[in-house]
């Protein structure tokens, strides 16, 4: 209670009205599998377009790990995710280092990164004094990478005059930053140097080495000094042969205080995330930062002509190629699970930094779809079975999530209800057959892919364009040029009873999914859209309720509570998602004596008794037809 200790008028705001729940989101997925490139522990990326996982876990190009390139499922599944009305989804790139690992000084695995020079040393210098190293592992890391020397265009020094002296001053430079000198009237100082300040007589002086130190104050026309930079592109492998063209990376500077620069963006472990993911490698070095720009360029310190400023094709450039980097081996149901205690990568991620696979999603609370897709390809049958239920068991544990599974490629329809009967959960969706697309990446050949990519793209397409309430099904599958295996109504009737969800085929429809059931026993939860909005009630119910923790427990806060989920259950049974001509057949919400006990009050429970009656989807359209006659009374 406020206090009122002295004569005057107080004015204090309340509220009138009961709390607001608002409803959660159900169409962001979490995708787990192999990627070219990324990032393998630390927080999922969220990913709103395919540009943005192609930039940073790479393209559609095929893997190999180690028996032949394999289809790139999970990139495939993301864009068949966007392309079929998907916005929003988090990755985790699955990696399997394997035992036998070769690490670094900070623990860091190393066989699988590309990196110059080669680790074999072959036609690259004994002890160099860089080594350029890719970001993440893969095959991917095998890029080209090319470093320009640039030369400003402005000279950085001017001569002024003071008194009947004229005195040199330098301006548009930094202390540490690298300048190029020339046409100084000193003997041989031509060359690359660092400026430096020293002190209030002289403020700066340039110097290469402690033995090379020129003073600003000792130089004279033509004396001219430009600052230098480092234009940095690289070339992506293009699959498992040839690159693409070059692609730009930016200016960078030279000086070390300054934000974004070389070795700030291109540090093994940058402080801004987005330079770890934006930049492919990682530059190492231990000598100066002159000895990196001669490493990288080639330019020698002393003697020589500088390049010219505003003639590119002249320009001091260097080209690199990395090597080694491999995709390791095909992962299996443990790298799937995930690990709290993983290898650090070169992101350096301050949070969850070492949780890889499925265990980072636990931390993201707005996914509602999780899907693996290339999972059923394993070459194992085993591991199949052992990820698919690492899957299963990831979205039973957090409860508001539901997993869409893939029958495996090339099964006939009993081959695939037995695999769908290898597992019974009212949190997953599995989907038959598998479906065939344009390649993109091949020249438009037949490709054919796991259909989870594809089926969480339409879930999402199904809550945004009408409702989580509706069933994802009789929709068409926009990517779809074939099924692997086109289903008669008679091989339906076999697999949709026992919750194998099918893909048909329909003269003049096209190709649709054709079915929405859960791999459940249960036949309260025979259906994927009452699973999926059951969860979105109880999560929206839990979240828009916190405000209630620790208030009195009486009368008033029931009270309260009860008119918080009436509303928002109002809402809706006016949506369309609840059975009902009336609110009261649609819902009910207790909050008194009758659903507490004396013992839950002394123990500080609050207990609410909800029910709803949610709809069903009219899976069976049934139309009766008799003849009657004209004098039959109808």
């Amino acid at each position: 209670m406020p206090e009122y200790l002295a004569p005057g008028v107080y004015v204090e705001e309340t509220s009138f009205r009961s709390k607001s729940i608002e409803g959660v989101g159900t169409s962001t997925a979490g995708f787990a599998g192999t990627t070219r490139f990324g990032p393998i522990s630390g927080h999922p990326e969220l990913i709103t377009s395919f540009g943005d996982f192609q930039r940073i876990y790479g393209g559609l190009e095929e893997l190999d790990f180690g028996a032949g390139p394999v289809p790139n499922y999970l990139a495939h599944g993301v864009r068949a995710f966007f392309e079929e009305g998907g916005k929003r989804c988090y990755v985790v790139r699955i990696f399997n280092y394997g035992d036998d690992l070769v690490t670094d000084d900070a623990g860091i695995p190393t066989q699988y990164y590309a990196q110059w020079p080669p680790r074999e040393g072959e036609g690259a210098p004994a002890n160099p004094p860089v080594r350029l190293v890719a970001r993440f592992p893969g095959r991917a890391g095998n890029i080209r990478i090319i470093f320009t020397l640039k030369v400003g265009q402005k000279s950085a020094l001017s001569f002024v005059k003071a008194g009947d002296a004229v005195v040199p001053r330098l301006a548009r430079v930094l202390e540490g930053d690298v300048v190029h000198l020339s046409g100084s009237d000193l003997a041989n100082e031509n060359g690359l140097y660092i400026v430096r300040g020293d002190g209030e007589s002289t403020p700066f002086s340039l110097y290469a080495s402690d033995e090379d130190i020129i003073e600003v104050s000792e130089l004279a026309a033509p004396a001219d000094i430009r600052p230098i930079s480092l234009i940095v592109d690289i070339e992506r492998p293009r699959g498992l042969e040839g690159f693409y063209p070059p692609e730009g990376l930016g200016e960078f500077s030279l000086n070390n205080s300054r934000a974004g620069s070389l070795l700030q963006v291109f540090t093994r472990k940058p402080p801004i995330r987005r330079d770890a993911l934006t930049s492919p490698f990682a530059i190492e070095t231990q000598g100066t930062i002159l000895d990196l720009v001669q490493a990288l360029t080639g330019f020698a310190f002393t003697n020589a002509a500088p390049p010219e400023p505003v003639a590119p094709a002249t320009a001091i450039r260097e080209r690199f190629e990395l090597s080694a980097g491999t995709d390791a081996r095909l992962p299996e149901s443990d790298d799937y699970e995930g690990k709290a205690d993983g290898f650090e990568d070169y992101v350096g991620d301050p949070v969850d930094v070492l949780k890889n696979g499925l265990l980072t999603f636990e931390a993201l609370p707005d996914i509602s779809i999780v899907a693996a897709p290339g999972y059923s390809a394993h070459t194992d049958l085993d591991q199949r079975i052992a990820i698919q239920n690492a899957v299963i068991n990831h979205c039973e544990r957090m409860r508001y999530r539901i997993a869409v599974l893939d029958t495996p490629p090339d099964f006939l329809p009993t081959e695939a209800l037995g695999f769908r009967n290898r597992r019974s959960s009212k949190y997953a969706a599995i989907y038959y057959p598998w479906i065939v697309i344009a390649d993109p990446n091949n020249g438009g050949r037949r490709l054919k892919l796991p259909p989870s990519g594809f089926v969480a793209g339409i879930y999402a397409r199904n809550d945004n364009e009408h409702a989580v309430f509706k069933a994802p099904a009789n929709e068409v599958v926009r990517l779809a040029i074939d099924f692997e295996l086109i289903l008669s109504k008679g091989q339906q009737e076999l697999l949709n009873p026992e919750g194998v969800n099918c893909f048909r085929f329909f003269e003049r429809r096209g190709f649709l999914l054709w079915g929405a059931r859960t791999i459940s026993d249960d036949p309260e939860w025979k259906y994927v859209n009452l699973r999926r909005y059951f969860a979105y009630l109880e999560y929206s119910i839990e979240r828009g309720t916190q405000w209630a923790v620790f208030e009195n427990n009486n009368e008033p806060l029931w009270a309260n509570v009860r008119r918080t989920i009436e509303d928002f259950l109002y809402n809706e049974w006016r949506s369309g998602g609840l059975m009902g001509d009336k609110p009261e057949k649609a819902f009910f919400v207790r909050c008194d004596r009758s659903t507490m006990t004396q013992n839950d009050l002394d123990n500080g429970r609050l207990i609410c008794l909800i029910g709803v009656a949610p709809v069903r989807p009219a899976e069976f359209v049934i139309f009766r037809i008799g003849q009657w006659t004209a004098d039959t009374p109808a």
